[in-house]
């Protein structure tokens, strides 16, 4: 479950992390009442998802009228799929330095990770890249959570020393905010030190595991109005899904198989519009399902299946792409690979239908490019 900026920092400020004064504005005489009594303010736009400011969801307001005006251009937009209802109209901060801090998974150590940065404003990722040694990161115990030794070494390591008596006690509460809503992800960015020597949380990200959602009831997310609609209508399909921004629409059963399959689309040229996953033993329905949610993306120029049957059976996968190119009267390029379990059967019930398979793996995703490329709608399949 993904939480907006407000919703955050509601919890934040809760927990004692400094944010900025704030009010909600679902439409611009609402923001122009809220600027009307916060002062300059800035216009953002509520939506579950990185990327406002780039996008002009994010923008300054001197007066109130300014700030009716901004509400206006904002509310109404779409974000990367996400409509824009609501607007946060916060007090501005003078910024003289932006910060990062985190806590997330870190799956290979099997530990949360607290990750703190002089870098911040920007995507995690891209700092690691650019600026490593700007980062710090701990691997507390998760049973006792950080000591406050370790925090204080976590923070002299990110080049941070002179901010030691702010930060720590900051780096304790989001750390036990964290595990008390089972974050998968939290975190503060840009952590803001503002003219006046003081940390403030400028923008927040929370994501809770929805594993742990029997202990949150109480909860409420981001509406799933404000849900990207694919990942909703896979949601309600019970489909693993997410989306991407290119344009070929990836189908496989297991993840590591289907994130390979988008290496391959990448290296062939392609960029891949989602990650499906049908799982093991997928059934001759779930393979339809995805098939018919992948046809209605107006994005998707081109499909790839990539199968590697262990418990899932090739002639169950043949029958589920067989039925739904004839039931959505299928028009996009679709290039299928399939080995393993009953492979003969499969391939040789495509083969019946008039989707004449491939060579390899490399083949097709080679192959559904070029489709894709030149709009080419007859099927093809991949062995």
């Amino acid at each position: 479950m993904k939480f907006l900026e407000y919703q955050v920092k509601e919890r934040f400020r809760a927990a004692g992390i400094p944010v900025p004064d704030g009010r909600l504005a679902r439409n611009p005489d609402e923001a122009a009442l809220a600027a009307g009594a916060l002062g300059s303010v800035v216009v953002k736009a509520q939506v579950p998802t990185g990327g406002r400011g780039k996008a002009g969801g994010i923008k300054l307001a001197g007066t109130p009228l300014d700030a009716k005006r901004a509400a206006a251009e904002i509310l109404g937009m779409t974000i990367k799929g996400y409509p824009v209802r609501e607007v946060w109209c916060e007090t501005s901060q003078e910024i003289l330095r932006e910060l990062y801090l985190g806590l997330t998974l870190d799956r290979d150590a099997r530990k949360p990770v607290l990750i703190l940065s002089a870098r911040g404003g920007m995507d995690i990722e891209e700092v690691a890249q650019t600026h490593p040694e700007t980062i710090a990161k701990l691997h507390p115990d998760p049973w006792r959570g950080p000591l406050a030794f370790e925090v204080r070494d976590l923070i002299f390591r990110a080049g941070l020393g002179p901010l030691q008596a702010q930060l720590t006690p900051l780096v304790s509460k989001l750390y036990a905010l964290g595990r008390t809503y089972d974050a998968l992800t939290i975190e503060i960015n840009p952590l803001a030190l503002t003219r006046d020597g003081g940390l403030v949380a400028a923008d927040g990200k929370l994501e809770i595991d929805e594993n742990a959602m029997f202990r949150h009831k109480d909860l409420h997310g981001a509406d799933e109005s404000d849900e990207d609609p694919m990942e909703a209508e896979a949601k309600r399909r019970k489909l693993t899904y997410v989306r991407l921004d290119g344009a070929i629409g990836v189908i496989g059963n297991g993840a590591g198989l289907v994130m390979n399959t988008l290496d391959l689309v990448e290296r062939e040229g392609g960029h891949a519009a989602d990650f499906l996953d049908i799982g093991g033993g997928a059934k001759a329905e779930v393979v339809h399902s995805a098939l018919e949610l992948l046809a209605g993306d107006p994005r998707v120029k081109g499909i790839l299946i990539n199968i590697f049957g262990g418990i899932t059976r090739g002639d169950e996968v043949a029958h589920g792409i067989i039925d739904a190119t004839r039931d959505l009267d299928l028009k996009l390029p679709l290039v299928v690979r399939m080995t393993g379990t009953r492979e003969e059967e499969g391939r040789r019930l495509l083969k019946e239908a008039g989707i004449p398979p491939e060579a390899s793996a490399s083949a097709a995703a080679r192959k559904i490019v070029e489709l894709a490329a030149t709009g080419t709608g007859r099927p093809a399949a991949a062995s």
